[in-house]
């Protein structure tokens, strides 16, 4: 499901799914129109312009606050031509088993990059542009939730809410792999994050960053 109003980025976000093998189940403008595609076709996954008809603010994050209520099942990915860090933590922080992401529109220019995002947060894990990760750090004030992470593990943190694998991390630090899975249950410990599904305690872990920095 693809809600953006500018008809030709949504022609092209069309074209780019469908050759990587995703179905469009259906396309609109508005977030009316999103909410009523949503509520007919139940996808797996929908992304989402944050601003809309017909007063291009929040329409996009509130429709897509209003799927993750409504349709628990459905992933949501928003797309934003701005950062704005407030909306991520707006929808990383509602209610919803399924996948979250906020991505900048620039990121779709790397197709390759933007697909895997997509197909991370469709099987129910996380995409947050690197530039909303770096707003929410600098947001930072006050008692901070998460001070017991070293700052190794708070730079391990912020890439796991980035989307990247144990592998991904690894490399944009320059550690091995067991270093990084180390760090990462360093992090799940010091969180509190009971022993879970190794994907779950990951969304979690995410969340708890994020409720930080809002």
């Amino acid at each position: 499901m693809i809600a953006e109003d500018s008809v030709l980025l949504r022609i092209g976000l069309v074209k780019v799914l469908e050759m990587a093998g995703f179905e469009v189940a259906a396309e609109t403008g508005d977030a009316e129109g999103l909410l009523a595609a949503v509520e007919e076709h139940r996808p797996d996954l929908a992304l989402v312009d944050v601003r809309m008809p017909p007063g291009f603010t929040d329409e996009g994050v509130r429709a897509a606050l209003m799927i993750r209520s409504q349709s628990p099942g459905t992933a949501v990915l928003l797309l934003s031509q701005y950062v704005e860090e407030r909306y991520a933590a707006d929808l990383l922080s509602s209610q919803s088993g399924a996948g979250i992401g906020y991505l900048l529109k620039q990121r779709v220019a790397d197709v390759e990059e933007f697909i895997d995002a997509l197909r991370r947060v469709a099987a129910g894990g996380t995409a947050l542009d690197p530039q909303v990760v770096a707003q929410l750090l600098l947001r930072r004030g006050g008692p901070d939730p998460l001070e017991r992470l070293t700052p190794r593990e708070r730079e391990v943190l912020a890439l796991m809410a980035e989307g990247r694998s144990n592998a991904g991390i690894a490399d944009g630090l320059v550690v091995s792999e067991s270093a990084v899975a180390k760090h990462i249950n360093n992090i799940f410990t010091k969180l509190d994050l009971p022993p879970a599904a190794e994907a779950h305690r990951r969304v979690l872990a995410v969340l708890r960053f994020l409720d930080g920095a809002s």
